[in-house]
């Protein structure tokens, strides 16, 4: 039967209506997007902080009387005492070590040794390396000179970095705030993160969605960034009271290498190593190697602690979102990157593990 000319413009009718009304929806999305991005950041980090830190929230709310507004507050204080000490302390070392490398440069301060003669046998870069070094260790004024653009163009991009440290410094701050006052909330929220994933993934998937991304942002963020975190804060503490030089940096290093997933004593043994060579074996310095090789051991009894039989999430997964979200994002991003691939990884392969629907075929024989 074809459709009556009354019918058509009627259907013509309701579709105009529906692209109209989807067309102002993603208006008002697109507009909504705009006025909370700068605070997006900010946000996600917030609620990672409030997923990451809920369970302590839980046993602490029973000693305090249920009161959960009480219990948020006392976390987020001591969480705040615990962290920025340390923070700023960091942060002072690295400024001070890129004002005792830019000032050793301009002063000619800076010696460089000789290149050993084997470089020069090295494969494709040995005998360019070796004369370059070998500039350096005998004309650096000339070198320096030559490559002047470029020794620019990087210390600017590094005053940048080093600004980018303290504005993610002060966004941590923020954003443990927030977390406190959402983990005040926490039932609250749980409930409305059930429904709206109930909401988008249906009735039967929805909750199993959102325990699962609430398992993999604590996994990752307590397994991973904040085991990479409280070693870098113990290390770094350690060679600022040594008076390491380039303490600052060295710490980054430390706090990079367990997010990779690599051993922090491939940075603290040669540390090590430095110190006794040009202090001496003495208490102070033995001290400060026992001290300082053990905590690039904390991660060993760390991970058994907080992160139980493991992250179900590959390292590689874990390495690319801290690299993609340090180019992204900056400082923040190295600790954001990780947690939400490893969402987005979980969440992929539960959508590929998902058995097929199977529908009975239109052709089949009936009974």
């Amino acid at each position: 039967m074809l459709p009556t000319p009354l019918s058509e413009r009627m259907l013509s009718r309701g579709l105009l209506d529906v692209l109209i009304r989807a067309g102002l929806i993603a208006v008002l999305a697109m507009f909504c997007f705009r006025i909370f991005y700068p605070f997006f950041d900010l946000v996600l980090w917030s609620l990672i902080l409030a997923v990451t830190i809920y369970p302590m929230q839980v046993r602490l709310r029973g000693r305090m009387g249920n009161r959960d507004g009480r219990a948020a507050t006392v976390i987020v204080l001591i969480s705040l005492a615990v962290i920025i000490v340390p923070a700023y302390l960091l942060g002072v070392a690295l400024l001070e070590s890129a004002e005792q490398a830019i000032n050793a440069v301009r002063g000619g301060d800076m010696r460089i040794p000789q290149p050993p003669d084997f470089v020069a046998s090295w494969p494709l870069i040995g005998q360019r390396l070796h004369d370059l070094w070998m500039q350096a260790a005998t004309d650096l004024t000339s070198l320096i000179q030559k490559y002047l653009p470029q020794l620019s163009g990087m210390s600017m991009a590094l005053l940048g970095k080093l600004a980018g440290l303290g504005v993610a410094m002060l966004i941590f701050v923020f954003a443990l705030i927030i977390a406190g006052v959402i983990m005040a909330y926490g039932e609250e929220g749980h409930r409305s993160s059930v429904q709206i994933a109930s909401r988008v993934f249906g009735v039967d998937r929805g909750p199993r969605i959102a325990d699962l991304c609430t398992a993999t942002i604590r996994a990752v963020a307590q397994g991973v960034v904040g085991i990479a975190f409280i070693q870098m804060m113990l290390i770094g503490v350690g060679f600022i009271v040594k008076g390491v030089p380039g303490a600052g940096v060295l710490a980054l290093v430390v706090l990079l290498l367990g997010i990779m997933q690599l051993p922090a004593t491939l940075v603290t043994v040669p540390v090590i190593a430095y110190v006794f060579y040009t202090e001496g074996a003495s208490v102070a310095t033995v001290a400060f190697g026992v001290y300082v090789f053990v905590a690039g051991l904390a991660d060993n009894v760390l991970k058994p602690l907080m992160l139980g039989r493991g992250v179900d999430v590959p390292m590689p997964v874990v390495l690319i979102g801290a690299l993609g979200g340090m180019v992204t994002g900056g400082v923040i991003g190295l600790f954001i990157g990780p947690v939400m691939l490893a969402v987005g990884y979980r969440l992929f392969w539960l959508w590929v593990e998902e058995p097929p629907l199977t529908s009975e075929p239109a052709d089949a024989p009936r009974a």
